[in-house]
């Protein structure tokens, strides 16, 4: 089949499989309605040839970016020992534990691909979680947790695949090598990442001061910047991967230099939003359509390994599956005690049964530990790792149970993704988890600080204007602007009970308002339809109460 073709086939599959999860009727989280889409195109005959550098060049560089740039940064800095003992202490632990239980449950398989298996398995995929959970929530604090832990583990744990891969292809290993090999990497990534990110901010903004700014080439801009990180790092031999994590923890800070435009902020989140959606699902449906070939080559690849029966290969699935959830469960736990609640602990060695802000102190429950540990679903990163690996050694012969580690990492992301569906929903129903402190007060705070802000700089455009005519326009403009801030102002001074019948007439207000939006759209559309208006002045006059109506939103 063409490979436009497929292209073509591949986002129609993602764009029906939405629609089939959003349906009433289907109870299932997208990743698996995903998973069986590209299960029925493979049963339909549809093959999917793949490279594995070029499926990892185009699908990891922008999801690791995207997590980087999107990630709440207050949250993973405030909580960042926490996040570093999941996402570089679990991996590690994660990485040993199940290499080495692997090569125990599979003897067959070398220790340095068991390894490998293990090391691909460790990062975790925040976007399966987020569409498990959508009806139950995970509490913001931990979910904020799982999204910094995955932008790191993806990191960490694909330089130990890549590390354990290197030493089955060269046959031997040092530790002392490996470790300064990683530095390496890890620094000239990192490098890289800021280099690529900051330089390319800075001459951005210095030709939108020259010519201005056109919200569709800001777009491309940003879409460019991961695939130019990645490559730049791959160049000088560093890792791609954590260049392109980098790059999209640095655009947040490029962007407060730069401060874009407000339509190309709006436009680019809208363009981000496909492109995560588009490569995840992609991601999802081509494990799908990986599941049938895979499931006919389970005879080959027992037999490869001397497992006897093609039956035991899905109980080691299970095996693997309940290894990695009892692992994360005791990371997540020691993690806990040393991190999250190392000051209740002091307290409670202390006698005292309140911390410092006075507030009861919370234990970790056995549910929240629970939704820690199965919220591990493995996706993404997973496949597309996997894939890479190569199919031959130096000597020309096959790359060692390759059919089978590939077997063995989609049946854990599959199983992950179940177990995950059924058991979070019911552990995040009602869970409370503390948000972080002084969260509240500096919303509060930073909205009255704009509105005083904008108060004052409309006083001194109406005090700068000397046309009389046009100084009564604007005056009178600035007033009513004035009058609002001085609402909102009012709504966070005021007593509980008012400020409470202000935000709701503010509410009832935005609902009127948006009603009368929708009947101005309706006259629109009635009159183009009837012939009575232009095509383009009702394209004109329907963007503007776009507009409107994108400035009501909550």
């Amino acid at each position: 089949m063409h490979t436009v073709t497929i292209i073509l086939v591949l986002v129609l599959t993602v764009v029906l499989c939405g629609f089939v999860a959003r349906t009433r009727w289907v109870r299932l989280p997208l990743p698996l309605v995903q998973i069986a889409g590209g299960t029925g195109l493979a049963l339909f005959g549809m093959q999917l040839p793949l490279d594995p550098e070029i499926f990892f060049l185009l699908f990891i560089p922008p999801l690791l970016f995207l997590d980087g740039w999107r990630i709440p940064k207050g949250a993973f800095f405030s909580d960042a020992r926490s996040i570093l003992m999941l996402a570089i202490g679990l991996v590690l632990f994660t990485v040993l534990g199940m290499g080495f239980f692997i090569d125990w449950l599979i003897p067959s398989v070398p220790l340095a691909v068991a390894f490998a298996l293990g090391a691909i398995l460790s990062p975790t995929d925040p976007v399966a979680v987020s569409a498990i959970a959508a009806g139950n929530p995970i509490p913001p604090r931990l979910m904020h947790i799982l999204e910094g832990e995955s932008l790191l583990n993806d990191a960490s744990g694909l330089v130990c695949f890549t590390f354990a891969v290197a030493a089955m292809m060269t046959g031997g290993f040092s530790i002392g090598a490996a470790s300064l090999s990683f530095l390496r990497e890890a620094g000239g990534g990192i490098l890289i990442g800021l280099a690529i990110s900051w330089g390319v901010g800075l001459a951005n903004k210095w030709l939108v001061s020259k010519v201005g700014e056109e919200p569709g080439l800001q777009i491309l801009i940003s879409i460019l910047i991961p695939f130019a990180a990645y490559l730049g790092a791959e160049q000088i031999h560093g890792s791609g991967i954590l260049a392109a994590a980098t790059a999209g923890v640095s655009m947040h800070y490029a962007d407060l230099i730069g401060r874009p435009l407000a339509a190309t902020r709006t436009q680019r989140k809208a363009v981000w939003d496909t492109v995560q959606l588009l490569l995840n699902g992609v991601i999802f449906v081509m494990l799908g359509a990986q599941l049938p070939a895979s499931i006919g080559n389970l005879q080959a690849a027992s037999a490869e390994v001397g497992a006897g029966s093609a039956w035991k290969l899905p109980l080691y699935v299970v095996a693997i599956t309940v290894g990695l959830t009892f692992m994360r469960f005791l990371w997540v736990f020691i993690s806990m005690k040393l991190t999250l609640f190392k000051q209740n602990k002091k307290d409670r060695l202390a006698g005292n049964q309140q911390g410092k802000d006075g507030k009861q102190l919370v234990r970790p429950s056995l549910r929240l530990l629970l939704v820690a540990s199965f919220a591990g679903v493995r996706g993404a990163l997973t496949l597309a790792g996997i894939l890479t690996l190569p199919l031959f050694l130096p000597d020309g012969t096959r790359f060692p149970a390759r059919d089978l580690v590939i077997f063995l990492a989609m049946g854990v992301i599959l199983l992950s993704l179940v177990l995950a569906s059924i058991t979070l929903p019911l552990l995040t129903k009602g869970l409370v988890f503390a948000p972080p402190a002084r969260r509240s007060s500096e919303e509060r705070n930073a909205r009255s600080a704009a509105a005083e802000a904008a108060i004052v700089r409309l006083e001194k455009v109406c005090a700068g204007i000397s046309t009389e005519g046009k100084q009564q326009v604007v005056t009178e403009a600035a007033n009513r602007l004035i009058e609002a801030y001085r609402r909102r102002l009012a709504y966070g001074e005021s007593s509980n009970d008012e400020a409470a019948r202000m935000q709701e007439l503010a509410r009832t207000e935005r609902a009127l308002r948006l009603e009368a939006l929708t009947a101005e759209r309706d006259e629109l559309f009635r009159r183009r339809i009837s012939g009575e208006l232009d095509d383009a002045i009702h394209l004109r006059l329907l963007r503007e109460i776009d507009l409107l109506e994108a400035t009501l939103e909550e």
